[in-house]
């Protein structure tokens, strides 16, 4: 298989800000009474989005759909919860403690290495893929 590079990957994740995030956040505004209580509805969603999809429609979301690439773990089979698990809430945990710098480090790795995988791929054990 074939890895995603940095470009394909990117433009994976503007189309599922475009075609899912967009709504998220309009459906919130309407549902909710401003403040922050839309706010996290939306991060809410968008975690379940990130995390459970790709679990049920095996390595895929709408975007990485779209552009023709999917998560796989390395053996090439989809990933499962808890390989999701680790490769967004493990890894945001990860990112969040380097105030950013561990992504800004993930997409020089993506750019860089041979096999194109991040440190949340590292993490996780999977990587992205072309169909």
């Amino acid at each position: 298989m074939m890895q995603a590079g940095f470009w394909i990957r990117l433009g994976a994740l503007l189309l599922d800000a475009l075609i899912i995030a967009v709504p998220l956040a309009i459906i919130s505004s309407l549902l909710g009474e401003g403040g922050s209580g839309e706010k996290q509805l939306t991060n809410v969603l968008s975690f379940l989005y990130s995390l459970l999809v790709p679990v049920f429609w095996r390595g895929y979301t709408v975007g990485k759909r779209l552009c023709g690439i999917r998560i796989a773990k390395l053996d090439g089979s989809p990933p499962g919860l808890g390989t999701m698990l680790l490769r967004n809430v493990v890894a945001g945990v990860v990112y969040g403690l380097t105030l950013g710098l561990g992504l800004i480090i993930s997409i020089v790795m993506v750019a860089a290495r041979d096999d194109k995988r991040s440190l949340h791929d590292l993490i996780a054990g999977t990587e992205v893929v072309y169909d």
